[in-house]
């Protein structure tokens, strides 16, 4: 009897297991993004995996709601340049990091990673890699080693943006591949030291991460046991996964499931963020985009007003790669508004009209990072255009292969697509050289940069290579708004849209902050039974 009573009291004693908090998101990706540490599928790959599995030398501060979202440390305690020669910057590193494995992370390892990105020579090198490392840090000419936690960056001239371009270079663990042997062998493996593990994957269907417990920055341990990506390009399924409780979290609702889901008790969170929805146009030969009255009359002829109503109110009208209030914006003369009557004028003096119209073939995608709602946006425009004097068909692509398209990077039927005169896509503008003078640099054209078409002015190069080696601050803003002027007044881009970043979050999840950055921090998001 004593011995049946003390097994009773002893199951009185024993606390239930606590049930494993799950952060469920549909992606607006059409694939799982690549883990080997640059994420392919845009930006969308980097907010949810580079991001999480991995950490960047400088990293994005993303607490606040209010505040423009700038960097701070994150691998790197401070950046420094050297006094004695401005293309040497000194980093000290974090000292006390751990890989996911356990094992320290070192000056070494940095020196390893630049390998991976930079260094066609490197056994680690990795092409793919490359292609998305170049086109963030065009100048870069070699690294050294210091000291076990101190490294020294050198550039091909001097780079004030060099601490916003290290922000999207992700550290990957050497010692894994070494122990894998391949990339191939990582990406089943994946070692970081971000604030999730690698757990699984299954292919096209989801993602799965832990909390890493012993992640460095105690302050973004995270709130949830597990992560879990799932790609869902369609607006609608996205949609319906949340409503069904598929999913907790969902990228981009379409604005016609808003009002349904608020009424449904989902949280819907919005916030400006440093974004472009734009038309990138070729400068190439069978381009009518050469002529910059159609440029700017392009410009004139969207109704910005009437797509923000389509869309409801999930935009902020755009006039430039940043909105009007911002430091960079500068005084253009050129004042952007919609006028289809004086765009039809300039048309006409170009020699188009209704009946001789400017044909004109976009290249866009049917989902993707940051692409909003791409289909009914982009046959909105379409009408928009053909009212002035355009002939506009779209080139239609998965998102993947329109980034290939973009770097000029594509192979097979893509590379034969010559006959894109613009395409649509979506950038994010944190800094002010990725804002500005990427796009419209004469040496940012082709695979190491994103002036994807061919634009060149020699007065501009002047004023952004004035701008990127201008280390004091107010000097430098006044040298990118003087710069983006300038690329206003040339209608460099048909400027459309800033998203507003919508997404929609169940009512269980607390704690999200939507930080004004492209990237959100998931760390403190915690998720009720």
């Amino acid at each position: 009897m004593r011995r049946i009573i003390a097994c009773l009291l002893a199951s009185l004693l024993v606390v239930p297991a606590r049930a494993e908090s799950v952060l469920r998101v549909a992606m607006t990706a059409g694939d799982i993004p690549i883990v080997i540490g640059q994420a392919d599928q845009g930006y969308e790959g980097f907010r949810f995996v580079s991001y999480n599995l991995y950490d960047s030398l400088v990293a994005w501060d993303l607490a606040s709601a209010d505040r423009a979202s700038g960097i701070v440390p994150g691998l790197a305690l401070s950046w420094t340049p050297d006094p004695a020669d401005s293309t040497r910057w000194i980093l000290k590193l974090r000292a006390g990091v751990h890989w996911h494995d356990g094992t320290d992370f070192t000056a070494d390892d940095v020196l390893w990673n630049f390998g991976r990105l930079m260094d066609p020579a490197a056994p680690q090198f990795n092409a793919g890699q490359f292609a998305d490392a170049k086109t963030r840090l065009p100048d870069y000419k070699a690294i050294e080693k210091i000291d076990d936690h101190t490294v020294a960056i050198i550039t091909k001239g001097p780079n004030a943006m060099l601490p916003y371009q290290l922000a999207f270079l992700l550290m990957v663990s050497p010692a894994q591949y070494n122990k894998v042997g391949s990339w191939e062998a990582f990406a089943k493996a994946p070692v970081g030291t971000g604030p999730y593990r690698f757990d699984r994957l299954v292919p096209r269907e989801r993602l799965e991460l832990v909390a890493n417990t012993d992640y460095w920055n105690k302050a973004r341990i995270p709130h949830q046991d597990r992560l879990v990506l799932y790609p869902m390009p369609e607006a609608t399924t996205r949609a319906a996964a949340l409503l069904s409780g598929q999913v907790n979290w969902i990228e981009a609702p379409a604005p016609d499931t808003i009002d349904k889901l608020r009424g449904s008790g989902f949280q819907i969170v919005t916030n400006a963020y440093p974004h472009i929805w734009s038309y990138e146009l070729s400068f190439q030969e069978n381009s009518p985009f050469r002529d910059i009255r159609v440029r700017r009359a392009a410009n004139l002829a969207v109704d910005r007003a009437g797509l923000k109503e389509l869309l409801g109110g999930m935009m902020i009208e755009s006039y430039g790669n940043v909105t009007r209030d911002h430091p960079w914006y500068g005084k253009p003369s050129f004042e952007i508004k919609f006028d289809p009557d004086a765009a039809r004028a300039l048309m006409k003096q170009a020699g188009y009209d209704k009946q001789h119209p400017a044909k004109v073939k976009i290249a866009i995608s049917t989902a993707g990072s940051g692409q909003m709602q791409p289909l009914p946006m982009n046959e909105f425009v379409q009408q928009n255009l053909n009212d002035v004097g355009f002939d506009v068909s779209f080139d239609v692509m998965d998102w993947n292969a329109l980034i290939d398209l973009m770097r000029g990077t594509a192979i097979g039927p893509v590379a034969r697509r010559n006959a894109d005169v613009a395409m649509n896509f979506s950038r994010n503008t944190q800094d002010p050289f990725g804002a500005i003078c990427r796009f419209i640099q004469t040496s940012q054209f082709g695979s190491s940069g994103s002036n994807w078409g061919g634009f060149s002015d020699p007065e501009i190069d002047r004023v952004c290579d004035a701008a990127t080696h201008e280390f004091d601050p107010e000097k430098q803003s006044a040298l990118f708004a003087r710069a983006h002027a300038m690329m206003v007044d040339q209608a460099v881009m048909v400027w459309i849209a800033h998203d507003v970043n919508p997404r929609a979050l169940s009512p269980k999840l607390h704690g999200f902050i939507q930080a004004k950055n492209w990237f959100q921090d998931l760390t403190p998001v915690s998720v009720d039974p």
